[in-house]
């Protein structure tokens, strides 16, 4: 009798345990569902379709990206995004600022079943068309991505520039293309300050699709040449700007 009335309350905290387990992953994902909905009131609410100014179509590929990745926009704007699916896996847009969005696709790697019901995100399956209506009433740069397991770390992600009452400047929408791409290795071969140009030996620049080689690049501000010399290791991203391709960061490498 001894050994069962041990045996019984060894059970019992078994279950016990797992019942707390169980509850601390459903609060994550309570918790992760709530935080979505106010984050995304920082950046707009959502949209009316019947008001919406103007339709954005982005496609969704299974080389996980966005097309396009940078959206500009005008404060107070209600953007109708027509979000295609063009690959054979599940695919979403979720709107929100990159710290929450990268700590939610986080989370999904630990909840990879877990479904979004959010009014700022639209999920799609594979070949087929989604929706999502909002309407910017802050000014700013915000973030989209799919939040899909795995997907947003394999650089599934873009950006919407929302400009005030004017359309957004040149250098708004330089920053915001920049903002998506990876960095490449590059060593300084010459510095021109006065013509605004800096030549560099570089890796390959993956999202303008360009093979590692030696060329000249125009800089998007000619400050950031200031600190550079004939042989520094850099890590840059750079950007076509009308056929020109131009240095929007530059940082020495660590």
């Amino acid at each position: 009798m001894k050994h069962l009335s041990t045996l019984f309350a060894t059970s019992l905290v078994v279950v016990a345990g797992l019942a707390v387990a169980h509850g601390d992953d459903a609060h994550d994902q309570k918790s992760a569902a709530t935080a979505s909905g106010e984050h995304a009131s920082a950046l707009g609410k959502p949209g009316d379709p019947k008001k919406a100014s103007r339709t954005v179509e982005i496609t969704m590929s299974d080389s996980m990206r966005f097309s396009p990745a940078n959206i500009a926009v005008k404060r107070n704007e209600t953007v109708r995004f027509v979000l295609k699916n063009e690959g054979k896996l599940k695919h979403e847009m979720v709107l929100g600022k990159i710290k929450e969005l990268k700590e939610h696709a986080a989370l999904m790697l630990r909840f990879p079943q877990m479904e979004h019901a959010d009014p700022n995100q639209a999920s799609v399956d594979p070949g087929k068309t989604g929706e999502l209506v909002w309407q910017f009433t802050k000014a700013g740069i915000f973030d989209f991505a799919c939040l899909q397991a795995g997907h947003y770390e394999a650089g599934m992600k873009g950006q919407v520039v929302v400009a005030g009452a004017a359309a957004p400047s040149k250098a708004d929408l330089l920053l915001a293309q920049a903002a998506t791409t990876d960095m490449t290795d590059g060593e300084v071969r010459k510095v021109d300050k006065e013509a605004g140009k800096l030549t560099l030996k570089h890796g390959e620049i993956k999202n303008l699709d360009m093979p590692g080689m030696t060329m000249v690049f125009a800089v998007a501000d000619k400050a950031m040449l200031d600190q550079l010399k004939v042989g520094d290791k850099v890590k840059f991203r750079a950007v076509t700007d009308g056929g020109k391709i131009t240095i929007t960061q530059i940082e020495m490498a660590k």
